[in-house]
């Protein structure tokens, strides 16, 4: 048998959480109701209530951010001794407008990666 379900009580700080939720960009009153244990009618009853209508925006918190990498941090393996062949000159410009030009012997494998690297 069953326990006696308890009503709970809400304060208005969090159901001004909960609320805000729901505004955040793919998220749907379904899944905030479901993480808080609230049935979806209640979410929307206070969503139309004036006192939490103007529930703050939690993306504001956020900015872009991009990360990129240091170039003192990306390491070129070494380049094994080669031989020194004919006159051999490279210049490889890649599609994010990086230049490299290479003279003499060059393993084909580093230069690669080294490519690889400069896009990353």
């Amino acid at each position: 048998m069953e326990g006696k379900r308890v009503r709970r009580f809400w304060d208005d700080a969090e159901k001004l959480k909960i609320v805000a939720q729901t505004r955040v960009p793919g998220v749907s009153v379904a899944q905030v109701a479901r993480r808080y244990d609230v049935n979806a009618n209640l979410i929307f009853k206070w969503l139309r209530d004036p006192r939490f209508s103007s529930a703050p925006d939690p993306g504001v918190d956020f900015l872009p951010v991009t990360i990129t990498p240091d170039p003192a941090t990306l390491k070129v393996p070494p380049r094994p001794q080669l031989p020194a062949p004919a006159e051999v000159r490279v210049e490889i410009t890649t599609p994010g407008g990086c230049k490299l030009r290479v003279e003499g012997g060059f393993d084909v494998a580093h230069l690669c990666a080294l490519v690889r690297g400069l896009e990353r």
